[in-house]
């Protein structure tokens, strides 16, 4: 995904589109993951997370097919919509099956864990966008390298054990009749509500903040005169750092419960973002941008894999999808909206005003976790010392 992200503009203006249809065809990929959580679920819970994945995969390929064939914007538009869509599949999946079959001592660890997974793919991925450019002279050589990993995880899904035939889960399976997937999500919509709007609301300020520091950041930059090679680079020293910490982050989280992630995350990014608010005009420019940058990277790396764990502990063991449909379509619905809401706010205030506004919403943020977690998530249980390479 890292690769095909940063060309999707390009092929887009190749294809005809202006700049504005452009970004909105690479946004379509954003938008799909956030309306496609939803039926989603009712997929894994009817399928199984195994199968649940192999299909997503194999429609991920038939979409970048479309994608990479593409001779008008449409045609690709539809492309990127449908592997957006696909990868909201594949990502619920994906959780739902770590949910119910990691034991909880070990939850926040596999989380924080599968998201530096995810990490270190958008890291590399630019890396060999750029390489495969240069090798081939064209940006659809990207959607060739999706399609041939996304054929390997085929394989692999196919290769390996069923885990779920020869595993134990957390809880037992129920199994349902052929519209209990969607009685299940109808029926979480309305009971869980509360949850949603507390806690779900206080994970999809994580989502904003992060999308917020993707776009933000490098904007700051170039509107102090930085060259694009130095944002670059100190950006990307930026993502080490908060890669690095993926797993101190899942440890914190079993040892002393979800808060003492989520909480302190969500205080350190509104104060880089507050911090960008105030120092516009100020003297060495860069050496604040530099100092933020590296602030935002700690303060997101001890956050990773909160999202994801908060959803798994609320979710229902016995059927974990529909509850992580819902969970993910509010936190995936907040981040898609960062881009417009900056637009809109850099258009109407400036820049100062946006980054403080964002501020902002991390306190709020903070606070909605610092509240709910303790009711609605207890403590992991402590039977010991926790042991930072698990068992």
């Amino acid at each position: 995904m890292g690769a095909i992200v940063p060309v999707i503009p390009a092929i887009a203006t190749g294809l005809g589109a202006d700049v504005a249809f452009a970004g909105f065809i690479a946004g379509s990929l954003l938008i799909g993951q956030a309306i496609g959580n939803l039926p989603a679920s009712a997929v894994v819970n009817r399928i199984g997370e195994r199968r649940a994945m192999i299909v997503a995969a194999l429609a991920t390929i038939i979409g970048a097919l479309v994608s990479v064939t593409a001779t008008t914007t449409w045609q690709l538009l539809v492309g990127v919509l449908l592997q957006g869509l696909m990868t909201a599949t594949f990502a619920l999946a994906r959780q739902a099956f770590l949910s119910s079959y990691v034991p909880l001592k070990y939850r926040a660890r596999a989380m924080s864990s599968l998201g530096g997974v995810f990490r270190s793919g958008m890291f590399v991925g630019p890396f060999l966008a750029a390489w495969l450019i240069g090798l081939t002279g064209t940006p659809q050589s990207n959607f060739w390298a999706f399609i041939v990993c996304s054929a390997l995880v085929v394989v692999v899904l196919l290769v390996l054990p069923d885990i779920e035939r020869y595993a134990r889960p957390n809880a037992p399976r129920s199994t349902g009749a052929p519209r209990a997937s969607e009685s299940s999500l109808r029926r979480v919509m309305r009971t869980r509500r509360k949850e949603l709007l507390t806690l779900g609301v206080g994970a999809g300020t994580v989502m904003m903040l992060r999308s917020a520091r993707q776009v933000l950041l490098p904007l700051w930059g170039y509107s102090i005169g930085m060259d694009a090679a130095t944002v670059a680079l100190v950006v990307g020293i930026g993502g080490a750092i908060d890669f690095a910490l993926f797993f101190t982050s899942g440890w914190i989280m079993d040892r002393w419960g979800r808060a003492a992630s989520g909480v302190p995350a969500l205080i350190g990014l509104g104060i880089a973002f507050g911090a960008l608010a105030f120092v516009q005009g100020a003297p060495n420019a860069e050496g604040w941008f530099i100092a933020v940058v590296v602030w935002a990277a700690l303060s997101n790396g001890i956050g990773s894999g909160i999202v994801m764990t908060l959803g798994a502990d609320l979710a229902d063991p016995l059927r974990p999808a529909p509850f992580l449909g819902a969970w993910r379509t509010v936190v995936d619905t907040s981040s898609a909206t960062v881009p417009f809401v900056i637009s809109g706010l850099i258009a109407l205030a400036g820049l100062p005003v946006t980054a403080g506004v964002f501020g902002g919403i991390g306190f709020v943020g903070a606070f909605l976790l610092a509240r709910y977690i303790p009711r609605y998530v207890p403590k992991p249980p402590r039977t010991g010392p926790i042991e930072l390479g698990g068992e």
